[in-house]
C-alpha cells in the first residue's frame, strides 16, 4: 500500500523553470549510504551505535545545543543535483499531506510546511530500525526499488535533512524574505540518545534543543516543556505539548517561520478596509492592498480559477489561487496535484492587473500522527505508532516518539516606508480582487521546491 502512494506521488513529480530537462537520477542513488548493500531486516542485533547523555532542561539554560559545523560541511557535496531531485519528491507528497490537511480543517485557514513535516519523518527514519526505515523510505519515496522482501538498502538520512536546510538557505534573503527553524526533542531524563539523532535535530534546522525531562509528574513537565519552548522561540510558539503521560519516552517539535514584508513584496498603490466574503452568508472587514502593475497570471475557465504569481523576492515566489465565482474552493484544491508544479506553471502570461489583495499572516499547529492517519490509517501505526520501532534512537529499549509536532508560520508584516507614488501603467488593466477564500502557496524559485501550502479562508483570524 505505501508503494502504491509512492508511485502515485512519482507520476505527478515536474519540476518547474529551468530544471524541467533534466536527466531523471533515481532518488536513491543519490542520498544512498557509503558502501551500501540490502541489509537483512531480520538479523539479531543491530549495529552498534553511539549514544551520549542529553542535559536535563533547565528553564535558566535557553542556550542551543553546540554543533560541529566541520559535519554539517560535509554533506553539501553534490547538492544542485540532490535538491532538484529531492524537490521532486518533496512536492507531490507536500500536496497530499496538504489535501489531507485541507479536508480535515475544511472551513478553516490552513497552513503546512512540507519541507518541515518531510525533515521530522527523516529525523524519524535515523532511530528507526531496519524494518521500520523500510517502511519510511517506501513512503518518503526514497527505496532502491530493487530490494528483496527480506532486506532494505538505506539512505543518509543527513544528506536528506542537510538538502532540506540547504533549500531554506537558497530563500532566505535577510531583510526580504527570512526563514528561521528550529528543533526541540525531549526524551526521559534517564535515556541517552543516539548522535545519529541528534545530529539529524542539527542537520535541518538553525537551532536545535535536546533536553531531558523527568515525566513522573505529567503536569509539571507539561508546564516546563511549554515554557522553554516560548522562551527559546521568543515567544512564537506556545501550548503546543498536551496531555503528558508519565510513560512518555520522547516529545519532538519542528518549527518552520517564514518572514516576509507586504511593502517590500507588493508594493501596493494604495491599502484600504474593505469586504471579504467568507461565505454566501459571512462578510468580514478586512486590511486590503492594491496595486495595478504587470503579473503573470492565468485565468483558468477549464477548472474556473484565476492564478496569478506574486514574487516575494529574487528567490521566491507566491501562487495565488482565486476560484471563479460559483466555484469551489475545495473543488479547484482536488486540481492540485495535477496543476499546481505543471500545467498552471507553464502557461501563465504576463498581463496588467489591478490586483486586490488582502493582508493576511497565518500559523498552525500539526501533529505528525494525525496528519498520518488522515492521509491513510494504515500509516501511523507503521511509521510512529504501535507497528513502529526506533530501537536505534536511544539506549532505552523499546523507544517510542510520543508527541510529534509541527509548529508553521507564515508572516508577512506591514512595516517599513509608506508605499511611494508610481508613474501609472500604461494600457486598461484587468481588476482581479481576492475577496473570497483562495488557496496560495511559497515556492522557491530556482527548483520550483514548495516551501509553503495554505489556504484563507478568513483574513482577519
Amino acid at each position: 500500500m505505501l508503494r502504491s502512494h509512492v508511485l502515485v506521488a512519482l507520476i505527478c513529480c515536474s519540476v518547474a523553470g529551468s530544471q524541467a530537462n533534466r536527466v531523471y537520477i533515481h532518488p536513491f542513488h543519490l542520498f544512498a549510504v557509503e558502501n551500501v548493500s540490502c541489509e537483512t531486516l531480520q538479523s539479531s542485533a543491530d549495529k552498534p551505535f553511539e549514544t551520549i547523555p542529553v542535559g536535563s532542561l533547565d528553564i535558566e539554560v535557553l542556550t542551543p545545543d553546540s554543533r560541529d559545523l566541520s559535519l554539517l560541511d560535509t554533506q553539501k557535496q553534490n547538492m544542485t543535483e540532490r535538491t532538484a531531485v529531492l524537490s521532486g519528491l518533496l512536492n507531490p507528497l507536500g500536496l497530499r499531506m496538504y489535501h489531507a490537511l485541507s479536508r480535515k480543517q475544511n472551513n478553516t485557514n490552513t497552513l503546512l510546511s512540507a519541507v518541515n513535516t518531510f525533515g521530522s519523518l527523516v529525523a524519524f527514519y535515523l532511530g528507526a530500525s531496519k524494518k521500520t526505515a523500510r517502511s519510511y523510505q517506501e513512503f518518503l519515496g526514497l527505496s532502491s526499488g530493487t530490494d528483496r522482501e527480506d532486506c532494505v538498502s538505506l539512505v543518509d538520512g543527513h544528506k536528506i535533512l542537510s538538502t532540506l536546510q540547504g533549500i531554506n538557505s537558497l530563500v532566505d534573503d535577510g531583510p526580504r524574505d527570512e526563514i528561521t527553524t528550529q528543533v526541540w526533542a525531549f526524551p526521559r531524563s534517564d535515556a541517552q540518545l543516539s548522535r545519529d539523532f541528534i545530529q539529524g535535530t542539527q542537520d535541518f534546522s538553525d537551532q536545535s534543543f535536546n533536553r531531558g525531562v523527568d515525566f513522573s509528574k505529567p503536569e509539571e513537565a507539561e508546564t516546563l516543556v511549554n515554557s522553554f519552548v516560548q522562551k527559546t522561540s521568543d515567544g512564537k510558539v506556545n501550548n503546543v505539548f498536551k496531555g503528558l503521560h508519565q510513560s512518555n519516552n520522547l516529545l519532538f517539535l519542528s518549527s518552520f517561520s517564514f518572514k516576509g514584508n507586504w511593502l517590500t513584496a507588493f508594493q501596493p498603490d494604495k491599502t484600504s478596509m474593505e469586504e471579504f466574503h467568507v461565505d454566501e452568508t459571512t462578510k468580514v472587514m478586512t486590511s486590503v492592498m492594491t496595486r495595478t502593475t504587470h503579473y503573470h497570471y492565468l485565468n483558468d475557465k477549464v477548472n474556473r480559477c484565476t492564478v496569478v504569481k506574486l514574487s516575494l523576492s529574487k528567490k521566491s515566489y507566491m501562487l495565488l489561487i482565486l476560484p471563479h465565482k460559483g466555484n469551489t474552493l475545495d473543488h479547484v484544491e482536488s486540481k492540485l496535484l495535477t496543476n499546481l508544479m505543471h500545467g498552471w506553471h507553464r502557461n501563465l502570461q504576463e498581463g496588467l492587473l489591478e490586483l486586490s489583495l488582502p493582508k493576511f499572516s497565518l500559523s498552525s499547529v500539526i501533529d505528525i500522527r494525525d496528519l498520518l492517519i488522515t492521509m491513510n490509517p494504515p500509516l501511523e501505526p507503521t511509521l510512529i505508532g504501535s507497528q513502529a520501532e526506533f530501537s536505534r534512537i536511544s539506549d532505552i529499549k523499546p523507544f517510542s516518539i510520543d508527541k510529534a509536532i509541527n509548529n508553521v508560520m507564515f508572516e508577512m508584516s506591514g512595516d517599513g516606508a509608506e508605499p511611494q507614488d508610481m508613474v501609472p501603467e500604461p494600457g486598461i488593466a484587468l481588476k482581479l480582487s481576492i475577496n473570497r477564500p483562495f488557496f496560495f502557496s511559497v515556492i522557491e524559485e530556482y527548483y520550483g521546491s514548495i516551501l509553503l501550502l495554505g489556504k484563507i479562508i478568513n483574513p482577519t483570524i
